[in-house]
């Protein structure tokens, strides 16, 4: 299947991959032949992109159903976690947060970040979904760094609860679109603190989830919020999910700003390493993640284009493309494949 932008998505055309809400339920379910009301309505949304069938792509695959269905059901979940969570309710929060374990054991069991990453967002309820992503970004991650199955937990739940505290603050303050005063800035970095108090009356919760919570604003240089630690006072989960944070939020639309394209995001992670973010946990983030999403067109050094069918581990800049037509007529062309790691004299020069 192909990654296409949402302007350039036709009617007939099949959707590729599911589509959640911001409440986990299946907005479009994969399968599902598009027509012009609902490439509007996702239009409307805030859907910039979408993966559709296409079977000169069928090899490539980005649906994994059973992380889906976790995701759904992690997101509805959240809810639960947070009332549980104000509530000081410790059984009923270990309940609430099996669903959000369940997602970190499986994907500890499949490790393939290419089936979940990159998936559709949309406006509403910005911080589920965000949380949730987050999670799973953060524990792929983990799992890339060496981490054992208990740390795993914990980061992935620190990830799910790291934006916690915002529930302190005014909506009339989170979802401003104007900017910030200095007073209403002020109040945004005390979120960190709102969440690590509120966790601390729940014995249930460890103390390094809390301190996830309470850091993942820290910068390494000291630059951070909200307590303006450095290296070595801030603990390496907290720097890994930092980093997953950053990411996520870049990448996704926010009231005040449009989402990053995945190669600005990634690039302004990497510019950030050993000044924003911890040199070791970037160097597992570039092993982890690659810049460009399976399925997209991306314009090569020499002029052609193609669609990113395969990545190579290590190296996020380079995958594999497959040229299907000619870039200069649209014309259709016998289909030929360019491994950017071969083929060294080659780069991505944008994505199309």
């Amino acid at each position: 299947m192909r990654l296409e932008f949402i302007n350039n998505v036709r009617e007939k055309d099949i959707l590729g991959k599911s589509i959640l809400t911001s409440e986990g339920q299946v907005l479009l379910k994969a399968g599902v032949k598009l027509n012009d009301n609902y490439i509007n309505k996702l239009r409307k949304l805030g859907v910039f992109y979408l993966y559709v069938e296409d079977e000169r792509l069928g090899d490539v695959e980005v649906e994994d159903e059973k992380l889906t269905e976790l995701k759904q059901f992690t997101i509805k979940s959240m809810s639960n976690i947070l009332a549980d969570i104000h509530d000081c309710n410790g059984k009923k929060l270990m309940e609430s947060l099996t669903d959000v374990e369940d997602m970190i054991s499986y994907i500890i069991e499949i490790g393939d970040i290419n089936k979940s990453l990159y998936d559709i967002k949309t406006y509403d309820n910005y911080t589920f979904i965000h949380s949730v992503d987050v999670c799973i970004m953060a524990s792929f991650l983990g799992v890339s760094a060496g981490y054992d199955n208990y740390a795993l937990n914990e980061i992935g739940v620190g990830a799910a609860l790291h934006d916690v505290g915002k529930t302190k603050i005014p909506t009339s303050i989170l979802n401003k679109k104007d900017k910030l005063t200095e007073e209403e800035f002020r109040e945004i970095k005390k979120h960190p603190i709102y969440g690590s108090q509120l966790l601390k009356k729940n014995v249930s919760i460890s103390n390094n989830i809390i301190k996830i919570v309470e850091q993942h604003h820290e910068r390494v240089d000291g630059k951070g919020y909200p307590y303006g630690l450095s290296s070595k006072q801030i603990v390496p989960s907290a720097k890994l999910v930092c980093i997953c944070d950053v990411y996520d939020a870049v990448s996704s639309d926010r009231c005040y700003r449009k989402k990053f394209r995945p190669n600005e995001a990634y690039e302004l992670i990497l510019s950030g390493s050993g000044s924003s973010f911890d040199q070791r946990m970037v160097s597992y983030f570039k092993n982890t993640f690659a810049i460009y999403p399976l399925g997209c067109c991306v314009k090569l050094s020499n002029g052609v284009e193609g669609y990113v069918i395969r990545q190579n581990r290590g190296f996020p800049d380079r995958p594999a493309v497959r040229v299907l037509y000619n870039s200069k007529t649209r014309e259709t062309v016998p289909s030929f494949e360019v491994d950017l790691i071969k083929n060294t004299d080659l780069v991505v020069n944008s994505i199309v």
